[in-house]
């Protein structure tokens, strides 16, 4: 499921925000993820919510960097 998944987005890479370039959509990514990681490592002692939030964050960040 997850090869599928990586497969297809390298197929449509070019519709997504990322057409300014590698380097900037790697950038962005990784700052989404760093922040998702951040806000896991804040609300670690409530487990459901630390998932929660960072899977929200990660999921808003990176869909929000591939429509603008």
């Amino acid at each position: 499921m997850r090869f599928a998944w990586f497969s297809w987005l390298v197929r449509h890479f070019g519709e997504y925000g990322y057409s300014q370039g590698l380097l900037r959509g790697a950038i962005g990514t990784l700052a989404v993820l760093v922040t998702a990681a951040l806000l896991w490592f804040a609300l670690h002692r409530n487990r459901p919510a630390a998932v929660a939030a960072a899977g929200a964050v990660s999921a808003l960040g990176i869909g929000w960097l591939a429509f603008h």
